[in-house]
């Protein structure tokens, strides 16, 4: 017995030294932990139990036969971040330059197979070179069935990646599938091909940062979600991130003992609004004062920020929060700002999240770069979304809400469930210049003509009191109030029960 021991003691000691400490020392130097050190930091002191640690590749082409290490380059098991169910798999860049093999496929696919069956997220940490050259078509048949997993999982179990290194070729395409991706700055990097690739092909001279890194997919392409300087930093934002999320789409929302009241006033919201239609204000303002102890945990901020995206409580319970940001380009919905707010609600209304949704937004961008673009299929998906979305929707226009993007930001026609209004809204099909010139076309060039019907427009139109008329806002509040009626909402649509016709699946406007 004393052998078997002995042997099972030397066997675990190997698969945890990984690709040995050499290769560890290489992996500190460049500022990133090893796989089982950044688990030990997501996950709760002790909790978590590794699976299939002696699994080894069955690959015996290239010499490989001489290169097996226990694990082979993923720790796979599951856990617990604050009390709470999660399964994980780190991929170990010690190994093989944590190379997905068929056996290391396998590993992530069996705890994904688990969570879905006892409903419970998945956070996969991405440290890879790619596939396993010397496996060929074994490892590319790895990468599919991982896919598959993603695909079956999505809207059933939360799943997140960190991208904690080199994820390239078809290994990016198992993040992108999931539901939200934070990266490391200067550490993580993604692309389809790499640097030499690129330049190959299309003469193009980039580095792997600007290529793939976590400032180019954060701003520019929008693939991240969110960023972080070091990996201790991200590893402890995602356990805050995850106590925001239910565990499966079956599960009540994670709620917390409320210290902030539910029926609290903030009369500084009154003055939030400048006299000037046309100057903006910071909606981060409206949120952090509005939301439980002014925590909000904000989704995409670096992209698209003519529109917020992200999560926060109220009275305890998750929200998500959409806001039109006037700081930005207006407010106006663009392209970028469409499908980032889109692909929220859809994961908002997948996971039974409540959605409140502030407007102040001019409209739709105008520009022959944005219609050569497809602005008209992009602003469809947000549409789509609203519109598809069961999950309670509270919706408060604080400023301009005109034509068409009216309707899109959650209207009462979009099955909007309480629609409130503030005194400074303004609802109509467009501004009050743009409107009198069109309609009192003759009077153009008669500034104090032009000045005046304006003026009168303005009072007649631009409020919130014809759409009040007509039932499509609920009532007109004043600021300070917002929590108070926003929390009073919710808690009514708490029971809220709403099916859409049955269908095998809509079809969204891609």
């Amino acid at each position: 017995m004393r052998e078997i021991i002995e042997e099972l003691e030397r066997r675990r000691l190997a698969a945890r030294l990984g690709g040995g400490e050499k290769r560890i020392e290489a992996q500190h130097a460049k500022g990133k932990l090893t796989a089982r050190e950044r688990l030990d930091v997501l996950l709760d002191k002790d909790s978590f139990e590794e699976w299939d640690v002696f699994v080894e590749h069955r690959c015996g082409d290239f010499n490989m036969a001489d290169k097996t290490i226990p694990g082979d380059g993923v720790v796979t098991g599951h856990g617990t971040i604050n009390g709470r169910t999660v399964f994980v798999f780190s991929q170990d860049f010690t190994v093989l330059g944590g190379s997905l093999s068929e056996a290391h496929a396998q590993k992530i696919c069996k705890v994904m197979d688990h969570a879905m069956r006892v409903g419970a997220p998945v956070i996969g940490l991405n440290d890879s070179g790619g596939a396993r050259i010397q496996e060929g078509v074994d490892s590319l048949a790895g990468y599919a069935e991982v896919f598959q997993r993603n695909v079956l999982a999505s809207g059933v179990i939360p799943q997140i990646s960190m991208i904690m290194g080199p994820c390239a070729g078809g290994a990016v395409y198992s993040p992108a599938m999931t539901d939200f991706i934070f990266m490391v700055r200067d550490t993580s990097y993604m692309y389809v091909t790499g640097p030499e690739v690129v330049k190959t092909v299309t003469h193009e001279v980039v580095s792997h940062e600007e290529l793939g890194g976590a400032s180019t997919h954060t701003s520019k392409s929008g693939v991240a979600d969110g960023a972080f300087d070091n990996d201790i930093d991200a590893l402890l934002a995602v356990r805050e991130f995850f106590d925001f999320l239910p565990s499966s789409n079956a599960d009540e929302l994670p709620e917390r003992v409320p210290v902030d009241p539910a029926d609290r006033l903030e009369p500084a919201l009154d003055t939030l609004v400048p006299a000037n239609p046309n100057k903006p204000y910071d909606m981060h303002e409206l949120i952090e004062k509005v939301l439980d102890d002014g925590d909000f945990f904000e989704i995409k901020p670096d992209y698209a920020g003519n529109i917020l995206t992200g999560f926060g409580r109220m009275d305890g319970r998750t929200v998500g929060v959409v806001a039109n940001q006037p700081l930005v380009l207006a407010g106006c919905l663009d392209i970028q700002s469409s499908t980032k707010a889109a692909r929220f609600v859809r994961f908002c209304d997948a996971f039974s999240i409540p959605i409140i949704t502030f407007v102040d937004v001019p409209g739709f961008l105008p520009g022959t770069a944005q219609e050569y673009g497809g602005i008209i299929r992009h602003g469809a998906k947000l549409l789509y979304a609203y519109a598809e979305c069961t999950v309670p929707k509270v919706t408060v226009i604080t400023r301009k809400a005109y034509g068409g993007a009216y309707d899109v930001m959650a209207s009462k026609h979009l099955r909007g469930d309480v629609n409130l209004a503030w005194p400074s809204a303004e609802i109509a099909v467009m501004g009050p210049k743009g409107a009198v010139e069109i309609i009192f076309r003759e009077d153009i060039g008669d500034e104090e003509k032009i000045a005046a019907r304006t003026e009168e427009y303005r009072r007649k139109f631009a409020n919130p009191f014809i759409a009040g008329h007509r039932g499509f806002i609920d009532d007109v509040i004043l600021p300070r109030e917002t929590r108070r009626r926003i929390c009073r909402s919710l808690k009514m649509l708490r029971n809220k029960h709403l099916e859409n016709p049955w269908r095998k699946h809509g079809n969204i406007p891609l």
